[in-house]
């Protein structure tokens, strides 16, 4: 066994929720009347806080404006917004049969860990990990300040741990503590974006993982 630690990235991830996010971020746009940002400027903030995404969304905005567009978004996403966020294929297996082969497993998402909870609760995946960093817990991606968090929380080194995540902030944070990493390929980021963190693999299904632990 190469690692006793795999970190996963959960949107885009994990979770097959990159069209609820858009759809959401589009919808409160379209309340606050702000201009509605295209679906790619969208993809490319998720996996950073959203603290730090909205200024890159939107111009010129207040801390006023920031904490309401922060509240609408979640009313959205939370309560509103029914478009459906499943797991991929084969990512509830993967974690359980990872975890039940010894495999310590963490969450590092840009997710608030309130919406982490929530979708840790739907997936029924909550008992599966060891360790769990929020947006709201440390700074956001792509600083690495959250896998640090983890590794100390677990007694761990960071190369006895590797990250797995989608977007080119979970391998940069990664990168910056020496961590090995490895890309998904289906979800925010293209292959070549991710190719430029010199990944260990990169891999277009989440049932391929395994090969390169």
């Amino acid at each position: 066994m190469k690692y006793k630690l795999v970190i996963f990235d959960w949107d885009g991830t994990l979770m097959d929720s990159v069209a609820r996010i858009v759809s959401c971020m589009e919808d409160t746009a379209q309340e606050l009347q702000l201009p509605i940002p295209s679906q790619s400027a969208v993809r490319n903030i998720i996996g950073l806080s959203l603290y730090k995404a909205l200024p890159l969304l939107f111009d010129g905005l207040t801390e006023q404006d920031i904490e309401r567009l922060l509240l609408t978004y979640r009313r959205h996403y939370l309560e509103l917004n029914t478009t459906p966020t499943p797991l991929f294929a084969g990512a509830k297996n993967i974690i359980k049969g990872l975890h039940d082969d010894g495999y310590q497993l963490a969450v590092a998402t840009g997710k608030q860990r309130a919406g982490l909870d929530i979708a840790l609760a739907e997936s029924a995946l909550g008992p599966y990990f060891h360790a769990l960093r929020g947006a709201d817990q440390a700074l956001s991606k792509p600083d690495p300040l959250m896998l640090s968090q983890i590794l100390e929380e677990l007694q761990l080194k960071p190369t006895e741990a590797v990250m797995v995540g989608d977007s080119s902030y979970d391998l940069a944070m990664a990168q910056a503590i020496g961590m090995d990493r490895i890309g998904v390929t289906y979800g925010v980021h293209s292959a070549p974006i991710l190719q430029e963190f010199s990944p260990r693999a990169l891999v277009d299904d989440i049932r391929q993982l395994p090969t390169f632990l």
